[in-house]
């Protein structure tokens, strides 16, 4: 017997879903300390389009990408450690906080649920 998708599932799966295209879509950009900031802007305009996305906020590690540029070319390479994202998906009557920030334990640029309201009484 199938059980009913939930319709906090449908919106942690859209949140995972914004993440993972994010993530995957923006890593391996060219960036210097000069495009920080319209990279940031362009990836949450591009984001904040999608289905269910009632706000994101991306946020660069300048101190990271000014340790990584290259000497000759002033640039260097997003990396997915170089990310934090704040992502709230609104679905039906459900709002989902999610995030993703590098977990220095972990070595890995963790995604995760961070609280899931509803507004039905």
């Amino acid at each position: 017997m199938s059980e009913k998708i939930t319709d906090a599932q449908i919106a942690a799966f859209e949140a995972g879903i914004k993440l993972g295209a994010l993530y995957h879509q923006f890593t391996g950009s060219p960036i210097s300390l000069h495009t920080i900031k319209s990279l940031e802007k362009a990836i949450a305009e591009s984001i904040s389009v999608q289905p269910y996305v009632e706000n994101i906020t991306v946020h660069i590690d300048r101190d990271m990408v000014k340790s990584k540029l290259n000497d000759e070319f002033g640039y260097c390479e997003l990396e997915g450690q170089m990310l934090t994202v704040k992502l709230i998906v609104a679905y039906k009557n459900m709002r989902l906080y999610a995030s993703m920030e590098y977990e220095r334990e972990l070595d890995y640029p963790l995604m995760k649920i961070e609280k899931v309201e509803s507004s039905s009484k």
